[in-house]
C-alpha cells in the first residue's frame, strides 16, 4: 500500500483494518462458541453494528480522499474529456521557466 500523506486518511486506513479483523473475530466466535439465540447474541450483536457503523465512515473518508486526489485510471476519451484536470497536479510547487520548448 501506497503511505499517505494525510494524516487522516492513514489513520482511517489503519482504522478500516483494525475494525475489520475485529469484526471478523467476533463473528468467528459467536458462531465457534455457537451463541447463536436472540439471548445469547444481543451484547455481540451490539458491538458487531457498532464496528460496521465505524467501517462505513472510514471507507466513506478514504473514498472522498481518493475521488478528490486520483486520476483517473481509464484511458477512454469521453472518461478523459470529463475530468477536471486542474485538480490534480503530479508535480506541485514547480516552475517550468528553465524548461526547454
Amino acid at each position: 500500500m501506497v503511505a499517505d500523506s494525510d494524516s487522516k486518511i492513514a489513520w482511517h486506513r489503519v482504522q478500516l483494518k483494525r475494525n475489520r479483523e475485529a469484526v471478523k473475530s467476533l463473528e468467528t466466535t459467536r458462531f465457534t462458541t455457537g451463541d447463536i439465540g436472540p439471548k445469547a447474541a444481543a451484547a455481540p450483536q451490539g458491538n458487531i453494528a457498532e464496528l460496521k457503523r465505524k467501517i462505513a465512515e472510514s471507507e466513506r473518508c478514504i473514498s472522498e480522499y481518493e475521488k478528490r486526489t486520483r486520476r483517473p485510471l481509464t484511458t477512454d476519451f469521453k472518461t478523459l474529456a470529463s475530468v477536471s484536470w486542474s485538480n490534480w497536479d503530479a508535480s506541485p510547487a514547480q516552475t517550468r521557466k528553465d524548461a526547454p520548448r
